[in-house]
């Protein structure tokens, strides 16, 4: 039976001996599994069989286990768990054991591995290394989902570690990310094997984990969910070490991925945790394999000796002789010690794979440690970007900038845009937003990093349990229906699975935007293919596929836009502050979350939505830009936006229902100015209003106009010259071109008249386009068309046709028709390039809109009545009814005027009150009225008496009309009354009262008038009272915000005001035939030159900076953060006298140094001395000051042996170890 080839576990021949005792393996048909023999063999060629049969076993879908081999165990005891186990050879390739641990066993490739090496020769842990591992190593194990490798057993420091593995997991609420405990054993120490080769096919193990004494044999750890028993060979001791070091190896070679599109390799450390002498062969090993080492300082054993060593920086064989026999006392007698020696000194010439971490003296975190030891690992072997990699995307995925910026981006290596890509992704999707920020100021050009495709899978990677997930759905779903009801039927198999993830396009986040912001989003994506179906298609993939790959046209706006629809606010706001158009962009932003914070289900969320402070963002920059300059902060306001689809800020403003944006100082001088057009606006409204009666005025000095030799400017010259701070001024507040502002001639040509004319059609036309001045039309008007109404409705409402109407009815019909016409112009022929039913739309949610509404349409009604005999009084009541509408339609005139306005807005508010009043009300009027009329007149048959006295009289019972002689037994009047049915009905005899049970009625009134006209009431007026001061306290706000609803509307009405407003209407149709009608919308909306607009943009990004900086200097100058700054100097002056201790190590090295090259001097004068050599003069003097350096030197020096021998080799075996190398002197 051949397995396939490249298969670690393929399956295995039928007939196959064992290595040992010969015995022939039997092949099960029936399990398709290979038997064991009755020596259990623990050869590698069985026990690979059987891990082969296994991947065949899981590949046909099987369940049945090779019993004793692989298998589960639940763990029975205090804790019931259940782990997995394989027991393999020592022999067996590390590929295999990965593969069975992530395709077999489902385990996610790991995006760190910590081995945990030492550790097992503690009967009493110390407290602050049990909580270095419970609050250090799971901890950071947790955050990125890491394997941490122990031995598995039940003792020692990995019990302690298997317990806070389980509590950690308790508290984890996440299933993705999750730290996993892989033991791997000998199987020769594991306590009662047998209950694991007793187990039966198809059957987990049942084992019962024992706390056992010291000795050779102990349980397994039952918070351990993998295992891996190693069968080691009796000529092979050690051989689970070794397994050890080459599987971290292999794991070191495998790469993953943390949450983005990016991978790297996965990176492998060992924490060394006491040990004894034997750990130092295999911590060689894993230094040759540049596996990098924590040592954990203080722990005690090997990694004390390590500690030790290096701090001291120079060292020699008898000084780490004399260490290890202090420290294991045992090894007086044991021959290996001169290899431990060895061993140790090779460990230490690589001392750049070392890293020391003291809990007890370092307050770093153990993840930060970790993350060090990586990267100093790393830049000790390459200073290549590609090589960092790996340690940048794991300080991404442990949210550790601060190593980043310090040990990373330090300038020691220089990074490429292109190194920088996926770890960007990363940082984008895993919401780092600290970290794109370092990407970008070492870099990143998100001009060239964001494509719309890349734009599209950062949409994809939204979490499913969001807002913006349901809302992308929802689009997703609608466009499904309208591509299955455009597609061809077509055989089953025809159409695409829809199972799984949707894969959401922009054309999804394009509608979603749309819900948001309506018009200011329009075109957002557009490039993609998302308009017109074609042969039952609405996409075309090609296309879609190569317009995925073009860069985004506005990046920073885009990812805003994702930062906000996701609510991760931090990262907006740095997209924010990075972006063009701020004022514009921090509204749009406020839209979004007001209104997500609407359809926001969790109150956690929709409460962080509601706190965002993008409203405050615009308003604080627009507060920058203008008191830097008025005149170009008006041009801001009503400049067409790039980026928001030609959207003015005053659009956006109001969109966002931005009420504290519109009282700035600035918005409101603007509006002023549009609200007065060419006039000052320090001009009286008395003059105003006699202008208004008396037009020839308007000629004279009377009334003054702004800038006059502004409006005499060429129109074609206007925008010539850029650079001239006067010109930008005229351009930003220059009026439309007029063309009776512009003759065609020059000033010579003008004659005296043409002159004169100008001016005067000028005057006219300036002061009846002003929006007070139509205002001002409209009241007047309004006002005569209430009285017309109330003179007919009185005194002229004449019968119906042919004796009648009278003339001034029909007047009034014909002024009411102009109503209509204007009503109509607003709704369906506004500027808007919208469709009908979007401007109806827009029309209906104003409620004043809906007030003309009813108000026309009642008129309407009761016109038509009117004029036929039978409904004539029916017409008389509607009409009057609709007198009140159109009467109660005055008080939004109201709302311009600074005291009355706000009222307006109490009044509405408390209106909501009364309706929560009258609910409880209702219930005590229903449940007294019903009680006393079946307790009073339980015989009254008459339907509408019964109404009366069940509801309209316990109302007025609450106004103090209280008819005692009606209720009260003793006060009742005699009159010949009757309970006749028939009588009753006939009005011939008023009903009996029932006098039966009347001090019911007279307690039953009292509890109704205590409840109504002492609780009800009261509760009535503190709930207009806190209305009353909610509104109050922000009165500027709201008249402010009512104003500017009230300017914009007469702004683009018509100059004439009904009845005349017709000759208006009248024009517009004939000039709408001959050209283009002009907009209104001017002073609103305007579209700069392209030089003074960039020029615009620019002066709003250095404001916005100003501000900016402003931000971050109080920031930096409130006192959290200089507590902050005070701790970092002192952590700094902390790590100063830290380094002295680097500083005395290289004294100590040069002292021994000098000391070694003293005794070779003094070896080499002395022979000399012994010798016939002779000079011709004498050996020079020692200098006085030198002499007690010397003679104390040299009576200090420790001698050895060789020393006292005088030899050359007298040196041998001194080592001196500056700055972690080692020199022997035989080299020297």
């Amino acid at each position: 039976m051949q397995g396939p080839l490249g298969t670690p576990l393929a399956r295995l021949q039928p007939q196959t001996r064992c290595l040992r005792c010969g015995e022939v393996l039997e092949w099960s048909e029936e399990h398709s599994v290979l038997l064991g023999c009755s020596c259990c063999s623990t050869e590698d060629e069985t026990l690979e069989n059987v891990a082969r049969c296994l991947a065949s076993r899981l590949k046909q879908e099987k369940s049945h286990w090779s019993a004793g081999r692989v298998g589960d165990i639940d763990f029975i005891g205090s804790t019931k768990t259940r782990g997995k186990f394989v027991r393999v050879s020592s022999s067996t390739e590390p590929g295999q054991i990965f593969q069975m641990l992530t395709e077999e066993w489902g385990l996610a490739a790991p995006h760190l591995v910590v081995a945990l090496v030492g550790g097992d020769e503690l009967a009493q842990m110390k407290p602050w290394l049990r909580d270095t591992l419970r609050k250090g190593l799971v901890k950071a194990a947790q955050s990125t989902g890491a394997w941490i490798l122990t031995n598995g057993l039940r003792f020692g420091i990995t019990k302690h570690l298997g317990q806070a593995v389980r509590d950690h997991s308790l508290a984890s609420t996440s299933s993705k990310v999750r730290v996993v405990a892989i033991g791997i054993a000998p199987w020769n120490m594991i306590h009662n094997r047998e209950a694991l080769l007793a187990a039966k096919v198809d059957e987990p193990a049942v084992y019962k984990p024992q706390d056992l004494p010291h000795g050779s044999v102990y349980s397994l750890d039952s918070h351990h969910s993998h295992f891996v028993l190693v069968e080691e060979d009796p000529n092979r001791p050690g051989a689970t070490s070794e397994m050890r070091v080459k599987l971290l190896k292999h794991i070191s070679l495998q790469r993953t991925g943390h949450g983005g599109a990016g991978s790297f390799e996965i990176p492998v450390l060992c924490l060394l945790v006491h040990g004894e002498p034997k750990i130092l062969k295999r911590m060689h090993k894993g230094i040759c394999n540049s596996t990098p080492w924590l040592i954990l300082a203080g722990s005690g054993g090997v990694a004390d000796i390590l500690v030790t060593l290096m701090n001291r920086g120079c060292w020699d064989t008898d000084s780490v002789h004399e260490l290890l026999l202090d420290t294991f006392p045992s090894a007086h007698h044991s021959t290996d010690i001169s290899n431990w020696v060895k061993l140790i000194h090779k460990i230490l010439d690589h001392e750049y794979l070392l890293t020391v971490h003291d809990p007890e003296q370092e307050s770093s975190e153990l993840d930060t440690v970790i993350l060090k030891a990586l990267v100093k690992a790393c830049k000790s072997q390459s200073q290549e970007a590609q090589d960092f990699l790996d340690e940048l995307k794991l300080a991404v995925a442990w949210n550790r900038v601060d190593i980043a910026k310090s040990d990373i981006f330090n300038g020691d290596v220089e990074w490429k845009a292109c190194n920088l890509e996926e770890v960007m992704m990363d940082a984008l999707i895993n919401d780092k937003p600290d970290f794109v920020r370092l990407f970008v100021d070492n870099g990143v050009n998100l001009g060239d990093f964001l494509t719309y495709g890349r734009l599209q899978e950062l949409y994809w990677s939204v979490s499913e349990k969001s807002l913006l997930h349901n809302l992308l759905l929802k689009k997703y779903e609608e466009k499904q229906l309208l591509l299955g009801a455009a597609r061809t039927p077509g055989p089953p198999g025809h159409h695409p699975s829809e199972q799984g993830k949707p894969r959401f396009t922009l054309y999804e986040v394009a509608k979603v935007l749309k819900d948001f912001l309506h018009d200011s989003c329009k075109g957002f994506y557009q490039k993609l293919p998302t308009e017109k179906p074609s042969k039952g298609r609405l996409f075309h993939n090609q296309k879609n596929l190569a317009e995925l790959e073009e860069r985004c046209e506005h990046p920073w706006r885009d990812l805003f836009l994702w930062a906000v629809l996701q609510n991760r606010q931090q990262m907006a706001n740095y997209f924010w502050a990075m972006g063009p158009e701020a004022v514009a962009a921090a509204l749009a932003g406020c839209k979004i979350l007001k209104e997500m914070a609407r359809l926001e289900s969790e109150a956690e969320s929709a409460r962080s939505m509601k706190e965002a402070k993008y409203e405050q963002f615009a308003l604080d920059v627009f507060g920058e830009c203008y008191s830097n300059s008025e005149d170009r902060a008006y041009a801001l306001l009503v400049r067409r936006t790039h980026c928001w689809s030609k959207s003015t800020v005053l659009n956006l403003a109001t969109e966002a229902d931005a009420k504290s944006f519109f009282a700035h100082d600035g918005v409101q001088a603007l509006l002023t100015k549009i609200w007065w057009g060419a006039m000052t606006t320090d001009t009286a409204i008395s003059k105003l209003v006699v202008s208004f009666f008396c037009p020839p005025l308007i000629w004279t000095n009377l009334i003054k106009f702004s800038d006059e030799e502004l409006d005499n400017r060429d129109g074609g010259e206007q925008f010539v010259e850029l650079d001239s701070l006067d010109t930008e001024k005229a351009l930003l507040l220059t009026d439309d071109d007029d063309p009776l502002n512009s003759p065609p001639g020059g000033p010579a040509d003008q004659s005296c008249a043409s002159v004169w004319w100008r001016f005067l059609l000028r005057r006219w036309r300036r002061f009846w386009s002003a929006p007070v001045t139509v205002f001002l039309g409209n009241v007047i008007m309004y006002f005569a068309f209430l009285c017309l109404f109330t003179y007919v409705l009185l005194l002229d409402f004449g019968p119906p046709p042919p004796s009648g109407p009278g003339v001034p009815e029909i007047m009034l019909y014909f002024w009411v028709f102009t109503l209509v016409l204007e009503e109509l112009r607003q709704s369906f022929f506004s500027d808007e390039e919208m469709n009908i039913l979007k401007k109806f739309k827009l029309y209906v949610e104003d409620n004043w809109n809906k007030c003309d509404m009813v108000a026309i349409l009642l008129f309407v009604v009761g016109v038509s009545c009117r004029m036929v005999d039978d409904t004539y009084e029916a017409g008389r009541t509607v009409l009057a009814i609709d007198f009140m509408v159109f009467t109660l339609r005055l008080i939004h005139i109201f709302a311009i005027h600074k005291q009355l306005g706000p009222k307006i807005i109490i009044v509405e508010r408390m209106m909501k009150d009364v309706f929560f009043f009258l609910f409880f009300l209702s219930v005590w009027l229903i449940a007294y009225g019903v009680a006393t009329q079946a307790l009073l007149h339980p015989n009254d048959p008459r339907i509408d008496w019964v109404f009366r006295r069940a509801l309209y009289r316990p109302y007025l019972h609450i106004f103090g009309q209280i008819p005692l002689e009606e209720i009260d037994a003793a006060r009742m009047p005699e009159i010949n009354c009757t309970n006749d049915s028939e009588e009753i009905i006939k009005g011939l005899r008023p009903p009996c009262p029932n006098v039966y049970a009347n001090w019911l009625v007279i307690l039953l009134l009292v509890i109704f008038l205590l409840v109504t006209n002492v609780l009800l009431l009261n509760l009535l007026i503190a709930m207009f009272s806190y209305t009353f001061q909610v509104v109050q306290g922000n009165t500027d706000i709201f008249w402010k915000f009512q104003r500017y609803n009230l300017i914009v509307e007469y702004h683009s009405r018509p100059a004439l005001a009904p009845p005349f407003i017709i000759i208006s209407h009248l024009s517009q149709v004939l000039l709408s035939f001959v050209k283009q009608p002009e907009s209104k919308q001017e002073h609103l909306e305007r579209e700069l030159p392209a030089g003074l607009d960039q020029r615009l943009i620019t002066w709003e990004t250095v404001q916005k900076e100003n501000y900016l900086a402003k931000v971050e200097r109080q920031h930096w100058e409130s006192s959290e953060e200089r507590l902050k700054s005070t701790s970092s100097k002192v952590q700094s002056l902390l790590r100063i006298v830290g380094g002295f201790k680097d500083q005395e190590k290289r004294l100590a090295s040069t002292e021994a140094q000098v000391r070694y090259c003293g005794e070779v001097l003094s070896w080499m004068a002395e022979c000399f001395a012994r010798s016939t050599l002779k000079c011709g003069k004498e050996a020079p003097q020692v200098p006085t000051s030198l002499a007690g350096f010397k003679s104390s030197s040299f009576a200090d020096a420790p001698q050895s042996k060789a020393e006292r021998e005088v030899t050359p080799g007298g040196a041998e075996g001194r080592s001196c170890h500056p700055c972690g190398t080692n020199k022997k002197t035989g080299d020297e």
